[in-house]
């Protein structure tokens, strides 16, 4: 077997030095280390009937034999990796198309939005994603004992204040941003925030990171009835009309009065499904603000008055007409064939 083994190495050799393309060096590797039919192969399967002592001399002098050949055709494939496996290269035939990207189904959400309340004068602003406690949840009127407060509910970076605004929050509500717009001092307000938002909820309807729109306007003698206005005309803008809005009265700690907003359900057209569960999706709270937020602002309550509303982007936009997007995580699973239909 050490003979064949010799005259298998000085027969690739000579075949070796006839390569000329890339394509017979493939060939060649087949030939002699093929799995299957290789001439290695071949005189490897004779190991059986020999002794110990034998196995492993030939053993290693095939190892030794099957290194060498590897190494000569490796060196022989980086010399030839210019060369097409097929032969000339046809410059006449169509190239390969250059993939097209596009925006991400939410920033398509987001500028859609951004440019309907941009519409009715609301101006865009970004607050932070890391806020104070005191920003997200007691200058919105909220209790220390508030259940958004609660460890299970929110992501806190610190475990104890701080500073004087108490911990570090991921921010759980783009609401923090109300009273720091009132903070600058320029009235009216009628501020757009987009951004990121975190909690500790994840199902078909929620995930832990997601993105709210708020919507403040804070002027003299405003009411209900502009809220209802502003709502109703995003809904007939971005849904269509023949979809159905609702809004139903609340209890938010930052409002009085508070509305939780409701908008029929796309997938099931109001007839109740896994998303809605009863023909109703709710899209997001809003109301008038709450004299004790309009003071953490700075600003007087007896001679000021707004509203606000908050809606998660992925939820609302979940919710247009012609899609059918029935858990919420499929968003950012980042699966081609899910993302290419946008």
């Amino acid at each position: 077997m050490k003979d064949k083994l010799k005259k298998l190495k000085e027969n690739f050799q000579k075949d070796f030095v006839k390569i000329s393309d890339l394509e017979n060096l493939n060939n060649l590797e087949i030939n002699y280390l093929g799995r299957k039919a290789g001439q290695l192969t071949n005189i490897l399967r004779g190991l059986k009937d020999l002794s110990v002592e034998e196995k492993k001399e030939v053993g290693q002098l095939a190892n030794q034999i099957k290194n060498e050949i590897i190494e000569k055709i490796e060196e022989a494939k980086n010399n030839f990796s210019g060369q097409s496996m097929v032969g000339e290269i046809d410059v006449t035939l169509p190239g390969i198309p250059v993939a097209c990207g596009h925006l991400h189904l939410v920033t398509q959400a987001i500028r859609e939005i951004t440019d309907i309340f941009e519409g009715i004068g609301f101006g865009v602003r970004r607050y932070p994603e890391v806020e104070w406690d005191y920003y997200a949840f007691e200058a919105l009127n909220m209790p220390p004992d508030h259940p958004a407060r609660d460890e299970w509910e929110t992501f806190f970076i610190d475990n104890k204040p701080v500073g004087p605004k108490g911990q570090r929050v991921l921010t759980p509500h783009t609401s923090s941003g109300q009273v720091r717009e009132m903070e600058k001092g320029k009235l009216p307000i009628r501020m757009m925030n987009i951004s990121k938002c975190y909690r500790r909820q994840i199902d078909v309807s929620h995930a832990p990171m997601f993105h709210q729109f708020e919507g403040l306007l804070i002027d003299e003698n405003v009411t209900i009835a502009h809220l209802k206005g502003t709502l109703d005309f995003f809904a007939k803008q971005f849904f269509g009309p023949e979809r159905k809005a609702r809004i139903r009265p609340f209890h938010f700690k930052f409002t009085e009065p508070s509305f939780e907003v409701d908008i029929s359900c796309g997938l099931c057209g109001g007839k109740g499904c896994k998303m809605c569960k009863a023909g109703w999706l709710e899209l997001g709270g809003a109301g008038m603000v709450h004299p004790n937020v309009l003071k953490a602002g700075g600003l007087d309550p007896k001679k000021y008055s707004g509203f606000a509303f908050g809606w998660g982007v992925e939820r609302t936009y979940m919710m247009k007409a012609g899609l059918s997007i029935p858990d919420i995580r499929m968003l950012y699973q980042n699966d081609l064939r899910f993302l290419n239909q946008f």
